[in-house]
């Protein structure tokens, strides 16, 4: 009998040594003459455990790790073709806590499915959603992504529906889909996690969006750090091309819609929507000024949809399984779930699924498990580095759009990272000014000058020249940034600046430098 054994092919895995692992089993399996199947699978976003090898065992996985290519031959010693029990053993990976108490909708198959068999996909409720939009007028499809209540999982968190509608009412030559997956924030990977591990929903998504809308065309713009998603998704993309998925006539509805990946070169502020179209049609990725709307004369001046990845891959549930199911989900304005991403100097670190609600302290220190180094937990930066740094007295915060907004913060991609008590706030406040410096495109004066002089006036309270004067004068500089800015860069790096300030003051008043007597 062949036994099925699953080796995570996502990229977290892989730099832990998932290839040496599968590997190993295939060279230990055929030296003890046992039939195996290996698959490689996406990752469950348990990052902590990666590689995680599930074993099949009387139709229920069985995870095993962390494994490393030299556990191989005593993991087989010990039986693990049959489950049988090892240090490494989880037992069902269905009940390790970290999964079982999530709410895996739009991820609900990440890790489970062959990325790149379209029959699992199917086997898993995949392109439902796709074959329901078919049957639907593009308005009807437009109300119930309205009604779900789906909101921009890339940051800016403006109604999905909203902007689909939009479009749909425009006219033009030509529309356009548009995922922006250049996912460039600190402690995120959830997009990738996605076009690793389940590609097919981001093209079920996408093909539902231009049914939608009247778009024939769409582009999966990805930054070229993420060659293992751009290899993923360009195959998914010919595999649903031949199976009739994409093409000129969509499932054989006579609708066409047809799609292709695009690879910029990583700069940050191509994760704007503006500068991400500039860098598509091929000219420098800088922003444009606004309106017109990109909705209006977006890609090639067309009427173009730009959604994130993660906004794109929840629709397909949304129509499979109506509006009204993922709106209960979800508290407030903020409806369905959100894939919080958890990083940095934490115990558990990976994704996390849940509807919005959970406290910050709870996912910080009930799903993250506290710091790695087992020291107190300082600040929680939210929402990539531009996000607000959070302290312990913020930690009751509810994980929504509105209730981070009222706390100056903002949950942006939802990735998180977590610092212990040995972090200084004023190093994090200067870092913030000199990411934005050195990733600025350069248009406006705000972002470009503003920060450079951020970063000087950092240096200056460190060395205790002036410190209350300077304070002053990094408050008033982020002021004019945050209101000045051209786009979310220049706009938003005064979130981590000023929550630093405000939250960490003691980090903010080194002792006054002492000049050496002559």
């Amino acid at each position: 009998m062949t036994v099925t054994i699953y080796v995570p092919k996502d990229a977290a895995a892989l730099a832990l040594g998932a290839d040496r692992v599968a590997a190993a089993i295939e060279r230990e399996a055929a030296a003890r003459g046992l039939a195996v199947s290996i698959v490689r699978n996406g990752s469950r976003g348990m990052h902590w455990l990666e590689p995680l090898v599930e074993v099949v065992v009387d139709h229920e996985r069985i995870a095993y790790g962390p494994v490393k290519a030299g556990d191989v031959a005593a993991l087989f010693a010990a039986g693990f073709l049959e489950g049988g029990d090892h240090p490494l053993c989880h037992g069902a990976t269905k009940d390790i806590p970290f999964l079982k108490q999530q709410t895996r909708l739009t991820f609900a198959r990440c890790g489970i499915v062959d990325p790149l068999s379209l029959d699992d996909y199917r086997r898993f409720r995949g392109l439902t959603g796709l074959e329901k939009a078919i049957a639907m007028a593009p308005a009807d499809i437009v109300t119930e992504v309205t009604d779900s209540g789906l909101r921009g999982r890339g940051g800016a968190g403006f109604p999905t529906g909203i902007k689909w509608k939009t479009v749909l009412d425009a006219t033009g030559p030509q529309k356009y889909i548009v995922c922006n997956a250049d996912e460039g924030d600190s402690g995120t990977f959830a997009d990738r996690m996605i076009m690793e591990g389940d590609p097919f929903v981001l093209i079920e998504g996408m093909a539902i969006a231009g049914l939608a809308t009247g778009a024939t065309k769409g582009f999966i713009y990805t930054r070229s750090e993420y060659p293992h998603a751009i290899a993923a998704m360009s195959e998914a993309i010919e595999i649903a091309r031949r199976e009739g998925v994409l093409g000129p006539s969509v499932l054989g509805s006579g609708r066409a819609f047809d799609m292709e990946v695009r690879v910029g070169a990583g700069a940050y502020v191509c994760g704007e929507e503006t500068a991400l179209l500039n860098s598509l049609e091929g000219k420098r990725g800088i922003v444009r000024a606004k309106p017109p709307l990109p909705a209006h004369k977006g890609l090639f001046d067309c009427p173009t949809v730009i959604n994130n990845v993660i906004s794109l891959a929840s629709v397909p549930i949304i129509l499979d399984r109506g509006a009204a199911f993922y709106r209960d989900f979800g508290m407030g304005r903020s409806r369905g779930t959100i894939p919080i991403q958890i990083a940095g100097n934490v115990r558990h670190g990976g994704l996390y699924e849940t509807a919005f609600g959970l406290s910050l302290g709870e996912i910080v220190d009930h799903i993250a498990g506290g710091t790695a180094t087992g020291r107190p937990v300082k600040a929680v930066q939210v929402g990539g580095p531009l996000g607000a740094y959070f302290p312990r007295a913020l930690f009751d915060t509810p994980f929504d759009y509105e209730s981070f907004a009222a706390k100056d913060g903002l949950i942006g991609h939802a990735g998180i990272v977590v610092f212990d008590d040995t972090v200084d706030m004023l190093h994090q406040a200067r870092f913030a000014m000199e990411f934005c410096a050195i990733e600025s495109c350069g248009k406006c004066t705000p972002c470009r000058i503003g920060s450079i002089r951020g970063v000087e006036v950092a240096d200056r309270i460190a060395e205790g020249i002036e410190p209350e004067q300077n304070r002053a004068l990094l408050a008033d500089l982020c002021n004019t940034m945050k209101f000045g800015s051209l786009c979310a860069l220049g706009g938003f790096t005064p979130y981590p600046v000023m929550s630093a300030m405000t939250h960490f003051p003691e980090d903010f008043s080194p002792a006054p430098r002492v000049e050496a007597a002559e």
